[in-house]
């Protein structure tokens, strides 16, 4: 090849060097590294641990609320009565273990002892047996049951006589013959009576009168000994058992209004005056607008540039070049592949950590669902 043919040739290189190096620079990416994500709010599902039929809605979605404002309220159905239900056997629990407590009343003690005495005196009394003035007076009680019953035999004789002539009605001498019986009937119990008195005071009476006082005196140590500990703790078991059914039920009627844990604004609510709501089942949601942050993923080769605690520059789209503070709160132990809908495919096939920065907005009114780029540095 002629020298003039080499200088073409090597011309012909220099201009395709030229163009190929022209290619690269213009592919190679510029500015800084950047990873994409999307602004987040907090949010909190709000709803009511018993459910119920909703008796009113007091906000609107998208009406900002503060922390404990009302926000729905519930039909609370029987449960008014059952709290009232409630603190009654409460109150009787309580009635019955002050009642343990303080032992038996004065007048118990009293009405044994009364009892023990009456029986002491009974037993006493059978064991002396009959006195001299008993047996006297069961004596002349016989003798005047006698005198009587001679008086009305002899009544009775002069009766039947005038009734045999004809002198004397039938009733009167039936009257008669009663009153003779009568007598008769009376002396018959004058006479066991003394004899009764006579023959003393029977073993078995004594036996008896010896069984009840005894009675008589357990009776009164019982009373005197108060009730037994295990029935004061039994009555104690209950009342506590009753004020926890009274508390839990008043918590109950606490969930009836549902309150806003936190300030923010309404984000879902499709609810209305009468609908039937489960028990745990959320209501509505909050978000804290006040409170933004970040959720990307970080390739793993540029991990290093992000660390816990540390403080990362966010642009937010709609913003231009305006840069936030974003504070990094977690970085993922695990490493990951591309969530779907985020980046472009071949971006997708690398693995890459999560992480999590809490903005400050700085009085810009951002707002979830905002699409961001957190700035983690030059490009190497």
């Amino acid at each position: 090849m002629t020298p003039r043919g080499l200088t073409r040739v090597a011309g012909g290189l220099l201009v395709v060097g030229a163009l190929l190096a022209g290619l690269i620079a213009g592919n190679t990416p510029r500015g800084p590294l950047t990873v994409s994500g999307q602004l987040e709010a907090d949010e909190v599902r709000v709803g009511s641990r018993i459910g119920g039929r909703v008796r009113q809605v007091h906000v609107e979605e998208g009406a900002a609320v503060i922390a404990s404002q009302v926000l729905v309220t519930l039909e609370p159905f029987d449960l008014e009565e059952r709290i009232a239900e409630a603190q009654a056997q409460l109150e009787a629990a309580r009635a019955h273990s002050a009642r343990l407590e303080a032992g038996a009343r004065p007048q118990e003690v009293a009405q044994a002892k009364a009892l023990r005495d009456e029986a002491a005196a009974r037993l006493q009394d059978l064991r002396r047996g009959p006195r001299a003035q008993e047996i006297k007076a069961a004596r002349v009680g016989l003798e005047l049951a006698e005198a009587e019953r001679r008086l009305a035999a002899l009544e009775r004789e002069r009766i039947r006589a005038l009734h045999s002539s004809g002198a004397a009605p039938q009733d009167q001498l039936d009257a008669a013959n009663t009153r003779w019986e009568v007598a008769e009937a009376r002396v018959q119990t004058r006479q066991e009576e003394l004899a009764l008195l006579l023959e003393g005071t029977r073993a078995e009476q004594v036996a008896q009168a010896q069984a009840r006082l005894e009675q008589a005196q357990a009776a009164l140590d019982l009373v005197e000994a108060g009730f037994p500990p295990q029935d004061r703790a039994q009555a104690e078991w209950l009342e506590r058992a009753a004020a926890a059914r009274v508390a839990a039920l008043e918590r109950a009627r606490e969930e009836l209004t549902v309150r806003a844990p936190l300030g923010g604004v309404v984000d879902a609510l499709d609810l209305r005056p009468g609908a039937l709501v489960p028990a745990n089942a959320p209501l509505l949601s909050i978000r804290d607008p006040s409170r933004l942050w970040v959720r990307a993923y970080v390739p793993a080769p540029y991990l290093g540039r992000v660390r816990e605690s540390g403080v990362l520059e966010v642009r937010v789209d709609g913003f231009g070049e305006r840069a936030f503070s974003g504070a990094v709160e977690f970085v993922s132990l695990q490493a990951e592949f591309t969530p779907s809908n985020v980046q472009s495919p071949e971006e997708r096939q690398q693995q890459v950590f999560r992480v999590r920065l809490r903005i400050d907005p700085a009085g810009a009114d951002l707002r979830p669902g905002m699409n961001a780029d957190v700035i983690l540095g030059p490009r190497p």
